[in-house]
């Protein structure tokens, strides 16, 4: 799950290099933390969150095939 956040992540962003996922297991659920360098976060989250949902959409879908529940922030 984390590599495909930043894999995602990556190729939308201008500078890759700052770009770093934390995974923080939970009881229930798994928490991944995007970290972006400040430049590239409009990037990362899109005109009104649509590019964030995207993301969202697509781990969920991801962690529901291993049936675990992923929840993807941006920081």
């Amino acid at each position: 799950m984390t590599e495909l956040v930043e894999y995602i992540a990556k190729a939308l962003v201008d500078h890759p290099e700052n770009v770093v996922v934390n995974q923080i297991e939970g009881e229930q659920s798994v928490i991944l933390e995007l970290k972006v360098d400040p430049e590239d976060m409009g990037k990362v989250i899109g005109k009104q969150g649509r590019i964030a949902k995207a993301i969202r959409t697509v781990v969920k879908a991801a962690a529901a095939k291993e049936g675990k529940r992923v929840v993807v922030e941006i920081i």
